[in-house]
């Protein structure tokens, strides 16, 4: 026990070196500095001076050269991207669907494969989901309707109820948005999800709309990066993402076990962000932007495969989970994080990375890798909440604490997997536990087909109260709770 604390005061003392190992070094040269200039007289410090030999030539080139070089600087740096705010779709209490009910239209769906109703009351067992996920109301008849009137009526509730609570929350008016993202994987509707929400608040005729289809789970932060480019371009505008995923017209009602996973895991579930350029929301903005990382694996045939939208040999639509998705997310993960790396570890984790990595060229290839501390670089993580499966992994092989995955755990327990709009309620979570301040880092990490592993990082602008509205509002307080490994049904 001794001897653990000794290696934590170790390790702390060595980061805390590299770490300031600039600041350590100029303090000692800055006092010798100051020192010699007090010792001189002011006689001495006027003949220095003067030695120099400036005109005034010389004085206002410098100057010119000073300002021009500031003014270069400022005007080729990126745009600050704020997230002013954002709102979650809480479903109605009527879209609830208990294990019992859940299984129970298993069976009368599926009374002719028992099997396959066996199969999906362990894959429930085993999920981590809560009694109190909700699916859409074309999903509650037996057997389920998924008409297109059905989606439509979702999207129509899971996207306008989300973007109504960021009017009240933001105070923005339709008119203000200059930019609009809509991502939703699966259902691709003419007109587009993005034409729906025009028509609906009446947004202006100049306005930039995007829709983004089959990008998968991970879409939500192909959006953010698409609103940062493009407020990159577009000086003091608004940006709004709204991100979801349609469950009505993709609910597999066929026998294939691939194919059924995603029944037992996909819940409805939006967000609406906000997103602004503007320096008058410096104050009031609750994150600002500081890297979009994205990694596709596609070129891979099995990473292009493991998630994948085909007919099962009925003629039934279905998306197909293959067995190789967590090995394959664990690849896109790594290179994921090869690139965030260098960008958000301190000095001391590089160093230990870099140290690692020559040695194992050098002495053994055989030694195992070392893993940089990302606790070191971020306070909160919200992880995709795709499954158990996924957030163990992840846990795993970032060596993160119970407390790390708190959020995660917790949203695919309340709300499921809610596709590209999970990261908002982690966040959610987080600030309505009362554990963002001002300064916090948040890493956000996404998987989504085709493959891809995308990520973000924001840093708060702000302390954040405990939000009185959201999806969490009337249960924050019974959370966390403990979910165990199998919950007999």
């Amino acid at each position: 026990m001794a001897e653990m604390v000794k290696l934590k005061y170790v390790k702390l003392g060595y980061q805390y070196l590299v770490n300031h190992i600039l600041t350590l070094t100029l303090i000692p040269i800055m006092i010798g500095i100051s020192i010699e200039i007090l010792r001189l007289g002011p006689d001495e410090i006027l003949e220095i001076w003067k030695s120099l030999q400036l005109d005034l030539v010389q004085i206002l080139c410098s100057a010119f050269l000073i300002i021009f070089t500031g003014t270069v600087y400022l005007m080729s740096k990126p745009r600050t991207i704020y997230l002013v705010d954002y709102a979650c779709f809480k479903p109605p209490v009527t879209c609830r669907v208990p294990f019992a009910t859940f299984m129970e239209h298993s069976r009368l769906i599926l009374k002719n494969n028992p099997k396959s109703v066996e199969f999906q009351m362990r894959i429930l067992e085993r999920s981590g989901l809560g009694e109190e996920t909700c699916l859409p109301p074309a999903i509650h008849y037996i057997p389920p309707k998924p008409t297109m009137e059905a989606a439509r009526g979702e999207a129509q509730l899971v996207i306008f109820s989300a973007m109504d609570s960021l009017f009240k929350t933001t105070g923005l008016k339709p008119k203000d948005i200059d930019i609009l993202i809509v991502n939703c994987s699966l259902f691709s509707p003419t007109p587009s999800l993005s034409a729906m929400v025009i028509n609906k608040y009446k947004l202006r005729s100049n306005i930039k709309s995007f829709n983004l289809s089959g990008m998968g789970c991970s879409a939500g932060l192909i959006s953010i990066d698409l609103a940062r480019d493009l407020l990159q371009v577009h000086p003091n505008s608004n940006a709004v993402v709204v991100s979801t995923e349609i469950i009505t017209p993709n609910y597999y009602q066929g026998n294939e076990r691939a194919m059924l996973l995603p029944n037992c895991l996909f819940r409805m579930g939006g967000a609406a962000i906000l997103l602004s350029n503007r320096r008058s929301e410096r104050r009031r903005a609750k994150y600002r932007l500081v890297h979009v990382v994205r990694t596709h694996k596609g070129a891979d045939d099995k990473a292009y495969r493991c998630v994948f939208e085909e007919e099962d040999k009925e003629g039934k639509v279905g998306i197909s989970l293959q067995k190789d998705l967590m090995a394959i997310a664990g690849e896109a993960l790594k290179s994921n994080i090869t690139t965030m790396g260098p960008l958000v570890l301190p000095a001391s984790e590089q160093l230990l990375f870099l140290l690692t990595l020559i040695a194992r060229k050098i002495f053994n290839p055989k030694w195992k890798p070392y893993i940089p501390d990302f606790k070191q670089a971020f306070e909160h993580f919200c992880i995709h909440a795709g499954g158990r499966a996924v957030i163990d992994e992840l846990q795993k092989n970032l060596q993160l604490s119970s407390q790390h995955v708190e959020a995660s755990r917790m949203t695919l327990h309340r709300f499921g997997n809610t596709s590209s709009s999970s990261l908002w309620y982690e966040l959610n979570y987080i600030e309505s536990k009362g554990r963002m301040k001002k300064g916090d880092r948040v890493w956000q990490i996404a998987f989504g087909s085709g493959f891809k592993c995308n990520s973000a990082v924001w840093k708060c602008n702000r302390s954040i109260k405990t939000p009185l509205d959201g999806p969490w509002a009337d249960c924050i307080d019974r959370y966390p709770v403990h979910i165990p490994e199998i919950v007999k049904l």
